[in-house]
């Protein structure tokens, strides 16, 4: 007995390993909008949350109604991936009450969400002599085979079929993450 074609709008097989979705890397960016002590307490602040020291992300142009120059330090940023990159997620989507709306999601199955102060993170305390920032989170998902585009040697393209939608993403986060998407 034959089987049916396989047309590009039927559901993956969930048994096919190279159709899942999973979190690429989460980038945590916390801009300031000026250098000195408010971006060094900022540093700070960003790794004690995520565990890793970040790096330093200076102006592009100059925005002379924002005081900002170009080349002057304004922001502080971190990309975690694999485990570290799972649980930070997981706090920072308990900081939002698992909740997003649907458009935090873009076109390619990526999403975004701020947090307006670093206390609502489960496990972190106050300091006085630091203060209190917010932050925004950006969450790459992908499938594998997505290093065949991002390779040195024999780069390749990534068909569309095989790119996360926003769809997918939406129902990949409730299903792993139990986040309500409104």
């Amino acid at each position: 007995m034959a089987e049916a074609p396989v047309t590009g709008t039927e559901a993956p097989s969930p048994l096919n390993p190279m159709r899942r979705l999973r979190v690429e890397k989460v980038v945590v960016n916390c801009s300031v909008g000026e250098s000195g002590v408010r971006l060094e307490r900022a540093a700070k602040i960003v790794e004690s949350l995520t565990g890793q020291r970040p790096s330093v992300r200076k102006a592009k142009k100059t925005i002379k109604g924002f005081g900002i120059h170009k080349g002057e330090p304004i922001a502080v940023m971190v990309t975690l991936r694999g485990e570290r990159a799972l649980e930070f997620l997981r706090r920072a989507l308990d900081a939002v009450k698992n909740t997003l709306g649907s458009e935090s999601f873009d076109e390619h199955g990526n999403f975004a969400f701020g947090i307006k102060e670093h206390l609502d993170v489960p496990g972190t305390r106050y300091d006085p002599e630091l203060g209190m920032i917010g932050f925004d989170v950006i969450v790459h998902l992908s499938r594998p085979g997505l290093r065949v585009q991002n390779r040195r040697i024999r780069r390749s393209r990534i068909p569309r079929s095989h790119r996360p939608t926003k769809e997918e993403a939406i129902e990949f986060v409730r299903s792993e993450f139990g986040v309500n998407v409104v």
